[in-house]
């Protein structure tokens, strides 16, 4: 029996430009340091932007593990926002168009998603495939964040890629739909960031201006960061500063950055290499953070007054 279709055009597709790079950033698995929801906070703050098609939830989402906000207002519901997984029309700061991939990570058909949005990416004539993704990973804030590459982009590969790990990984859709589009010879890359594991759970800047950097040196596409740039600043000092006031997560990141040395040729881009002291878990991490934060907190009310 015929599956039905997982999506609706909301314009006609002859009245999208055909030729246009796809960005993607999907949530529902990992997203360290907030990387995918910081890129399209930022993509649809900032930029002019129109849905062209969606896809049904119905279809695609289990919504008991995923469940979508309800507003309740003293006596009654106020507002429903339904969870949504959709394509965009995205104009850049110069005014060149592009398409973005935007949403949940769906929970169910992933076969039939993916050749679905293949069929899509075809009609359409996208020109290349891109996406970002994060995970924890063990790295001092102090040094620059970690990236892997995949796809057949060999050139970005080559370049851009510092971690090349040979091992089995919990697959997200993101990843089969690479897998199939690079079959198809379509430019595909993904990029995933190692982000410190102590900052996984935050919403960390500096991954969002490098993912929007990495995306510009694949596509062409020019997003401004100069806001991104601003709460880094405010990020990176108020870490800082809880830092230095607390010598157990002084110490935890001075391990992690004795694990890690500049080459002979002082590159600041290194290639990752297996630490070479015994590194905190990320569970230790989390709870020396945790419990100095607490402590902050308790203290605050004698702080203001």
């Amino acid at each position: 029996m015929t599956q039905p279709a997982l999506f609706d055009f909301l314009v006609e597709p002859s009245e999208v430009r055909f030729n246009l790079p796809m960005i993607a950033g999907l949530s529902g698995f990992t997203d360290a340091g907030s990387t995918v929801s910081q890129f399209a906070d930022h993509v649809f703050s900032t930029l002019e932007h129109e849905i062209i098609l969606e896809f049904k939830s119905d279809e695609l989402l289990d919504y008991r593990s995923r469940r979508p906000v309800m507003h309740f207002d003293k006596d009654h519901i106020s507002s429903y926002q339904p969870p949504e997984l959709a394509i965009y029309s995205v104009k850049d700061e110069t005014g060149a168009e592009f398409l973005f991939l935007h949403g949940y990570e769906p929970d169910f058909r992933w076969e039939q998603f993916t050749d679905e949005l293949i069929n899509i990416i075809e009609t359409l004539k996208v020109s290349s495939f891109s996406w970002v993704h994060s995970i924890p990973f063990p790295l001092p804030h102090t040094r620059p964040i970690g990236v892997t590459v995949s796809g057949n982009r060999s050139e970005l590969v080559a370049a851009i890629s510092e971690w090349k790990p040979q091992t089995q990984v919990p697959g997200n859709v993101i990843h089969l739909i690479e897998f199939k589009l690079a079959k198809l010879g379509l430019p595909t890359v993904g990029f995933v960031y190692l982000v410190p594991h102590y900052l996984a759970e935050s919403d960390y800047p500096a991954v969002a201006i490098l993912a929007i950097e990495h995306i510009t040196v694949a596509t062409g596409i020019v997003i401004p960061t100069d806001l991104l740039r601003e709460h880094n600043s405010s990020f990176v000092a108020k870490l800082n500063d809880q830092i230095s006031q607390n010598s157990d997560l002084a110490k935890l990141v001075s391990n992690l950055e004795a694990g890690y040395s500049n080459d002979s040729a002082g590159l600041t881009r290194n290639a990752l290499v297996r630490p070479s002291v015994e590194m905190p878990t990320a569970d230790q991490i989390a709870n020396e953070l945790e419990d100095y934060l607490a402590a902050r907190r308790k203290n605050q009310p004698d702080e203001d007054s």
